[in-house]
């Protein structure tokens, strides 16, 4: 009986069956991906408030570029933050000179409204014009990207006028900023993850006898919560509001700004869905209506004394030859030039020989002189020298 038992252990014990373990992988990590490199291009700034466009993603965060000694006192720091090409370029920073006297300086414009973004570059203003931002009933079509142009994550944040995320932010978030506000001035505040930085505006009233009641802005506070930063911080600075100054202070992240590759200025962006321009506008009345008749070629008519056409008062002795073409006398027409061997013809009661055409010599003009009829007044006609007529005249 033990033998049996020990037999039927072996037996169970030499017959293992294994069942095959499931492979688990671990779930992949969710990266965002690289960013496309940038481009820079300076950028010819409009003198006037362009048309807002609209685009389908947010503008990466901001660029480090520290901007050189101004060079002369009146110079303005033109730059330095993204603009629409089709893409979201960087417009690369520089001093330039106002192009017209008193003209300021008016940083560019962005708002995140129903998930887009309304965009108005950076411009020259004239003297006493005001901003106005685009009306909330303003209907805008998406601008269409570039070729090759890989879309970007659409704006992360409240609706409202924002400014781009600090330098090694997460791409599509936004920082909420008042109107007016350049975007260089969170280039030195850490970079966010996640949405709750804000820029407030700090306003200083001067009141003085030469001065009253002037809004005069020198400095932002830009704070965030520690879910918002990177690094788990409470942030709470105060940044000049001059974008020179504040893309001069310390970056956390320094993520440097591109040179462009070529010095030549770019013009601004033209939206795609801009409307032609007008065609000139046309007459009304007889005027519009002789321009659409076709055009038929007429020979010139000869413009007679005293016709509607003729720009000479009318001589009243013309008028009386015109009245009776009877008594008109012969040199009013020149005659046709005679064949040759035909005598030429006299009119007893002219007063002067007819004139011979412009192609006759010299002879046969002093040969008609000679054949002058006598004068009216002896009441006998001239008599005619039959040799002479049957000669013909001489031509060139």
């Amino acid at each position: 009986m033990r033998i049996a038992l020990f037999a039927l252990a072996l037996l169970v014990g030499g017959c293992v069956i294994q069942v095959p373990r499931e492979v688990v992988q671990p779930a992949p990590v969710a990266e965002e991906a690289a960013p496309p490199p940038v481009v820079s291009v300076y950028e010819e700034p409009p003198l006037s408030e362009p048309a807002p466009i609209a685009v389908g993603w947010a503008p990466p965060p901001m660029l480090v570029e520290v901007p050189p000694p101004p060079p002369f006192p009146y110079a303005a720091w033109v730059g330095g933050y993204w603009v629409w090409q089709g893409n979201w370029v960087w417009a690369h920073g520089h001093w330039m000179e106002p192009p017209r006297p008193q003209y300021a300086w008016v940083h560019p414009y962005y708002e995140h409204r129903g998930g887009v973004v309304i965009f108005i570059s950076g411009y020259w203003s004239a003297p006493g014009v005001v901003f106005v931002p685009p009306r909330r009933e303003l209907v805008l079509a998406v601008e269409p990207a570039a070729a090759g142009v890989i879309p970007g994550p659409r704006p992360i944040g409240p609706e409202g006028c924002f400014v781009p995320a600090p330098p090694g932010s997460r791409r599509g978030i936004i920082i909420p900023a008042p109107v007016g506000t350049a975007p260089a001035v969170v280039t030195s505040a850490p970079p966010v993850v996640a949405v709750g930085m804000r820029v407030t505006t700090n306003v200083t009233n001067i009141h003085n006898t030469n001065i009253t009641n002037v809004t005069n802005v020198t400095n932002v506070t830009i704070v965030a919560p520690p879910t918002a930063t990177a690094n788990g911080r409470t942030f709470s600075s105060s940044v000049p509001a001059a974008p020179h100054l504040a893309a001069a202070r310390p970056a956390v992240v320094q993520a440097r700004a591109p040179e462009p590759q070529s010095k030549r200025p770019v013009a601004p962006y033209v939206s795609a869905h801009a409307k032609p321009a007008a065609p000139p506008s046309q007459p009304h009345g007889a005027v519009a209506d002789a321009r659409l008749q076709p055009v038929v070629a007429r020979e010139p008519q000869p413009v007679h004394p005293g016709s509607a056409g003729s720009a000479q008062p009318e001589h009243p002795a013309q008028r009386e030859e015109r009245a009776s073409p009877a008594a008109r006398p012969v040199q009013s027409a020149p005659p046709k030039a005679p064949a040759a061997g035909t005598p030429v013809a006299r009119t007893p009661d002219a007063k002067a020989p007819a004139k011979a055409p412009a192609a006759a010599t010299a002879a046969s003009k002093t040969a008609a002189t000679k054949t002058a009829p006598a004068h009216p007044d002896n009441g006998k006609a001239p008599k005619h020298d039959a040799k002479k007529d049957a000669q013909p005249e001489a031509h060139p």
